[in-house]
Parts: C-alpha cells; sequence; structure tokens
C-alpha cells in the first residue's frame, strides 16, 4: 500500500471522482503531464485499493424509482454467524442500496430504493420479514433529498 498519496494522486482522484468517465489524456492535460505516468498513478492507484471501482450514477427517478426509504434494524441475537448471514441476505435484495452497521439505537441501517410505497411493502412482507431473529424495523421515508454525492472529502490529504 502507498504510504502517502502525494498531491498528483489527490489530484487524480479528485478528477475521477468529479467524473470517471475522463480519459488519461484529458487528466494529462489538466495536470500538466504526459499519459504515461498519468496512466501508470491511476494504475498503482487501483491496485492499492484507493480506487475500487468506476460506475455510472443512474437518475433513479427518471428510472421510476421514486421511493428512498432508511430502514433501521435492531436483531435479537449479536453472534458472528448470524450477522454474517444477515449482510449476505441483505446483499442479495437489489432494492438496498445501502447497508451500514451502526451504533446507537439500531444495528444496521439500510437505505432503499423502490418504486413506490407499494413496492416497500411488498418489499417489508416477502423479503424482510422472513429473516429471522429481528427484533425491531423503523422505517424513515424520505420526501426530498438535499445533497446525494459519491465523492469523498480528500482536504484531509493536503
Amino acid at each position: 500500500m502507498l504510504d502517502k498519496l502525494n498531491t498528483t494522486d489527490i489530484k487524480i482522484l479528485r478528477l475521477l471522482q468529479e467524473n470517471s468517465n475522463r480519459t488519461i489524456k484529458n487528466i494529462a492535460d489538466i495536470l500538466g503531464m504526459t499519459t504515461t505516468p498519468v496512466f501508470e498513478r491511476i494504475k498503482k492507484l487501483e491496485k492499492n485499493g484507493f480506487i475500487k471501482k468506476y460506475a455510472a450514477i443512474l437518475d433513479s427517478k427518471k428510472l421510476g424509482l421514486k421511493l428512498t426509504v432508511f430502514v433501521g434494524i435492531t436483531i435479537k441475537r449479536h453472534t458472528r454467524s448470524y450477522l454474517e448471514k444477515f449482510v449476505t441476505t441483505i446483499q442479495g435484495f437489489p432494492e438496498v442500496v445501502e447497508c451500514h452497521r451502526v451504533s446507537g439505537n439500531f444495528d444496521y441501517l439500510l437505505k432503499l430504493v423502490v418504486i413506490d410505497i407499494e413496492d416497500y411493502e411488498q418489499f417489508i412482507l416477502t423479503k424482510l420479514a422472513i429473516i429471522a431473529d429481528l427484533s425491531n424495523v423503523q422505517s424513515y421515508v424520505a420526501l426530498s433529498q438535499s445533497k446525494s454525492t459519491n465523492e469523498v472529502n480528500l482536504n484531509h490529504l493536503m
């Protein structure tokens, strides 16, 4: 793993976060570099896990997925095997776009994106309700979204 990211590495990460579809040439031009060292740096950042993957960010509403629901889940059993099984089960549900193990009032916080409230009800009835040992499930329907980003703040690295 890289001991420390240098300024150029951080600039490359910022540019790729803004638009992962940028070409090596575009990044090199912005940084005033040639393409070969930029390509090598990106490959090193990928190899060392700083860049996990590249993805298109879709507009869920335009795709007919108009409801975002946050679900707080408390579970009865906290054995390693149960927690692993729970997470594996949740990962198999395409409606769940995020799953976080959290401290506080819940054990897990899920973010779901679904068509509408009826679709969410079907998710609860046919998927979530069949998971054993859930003790509490609380739903929070998002009324609006004020901010959405996948960009990680890199300011602490400068």
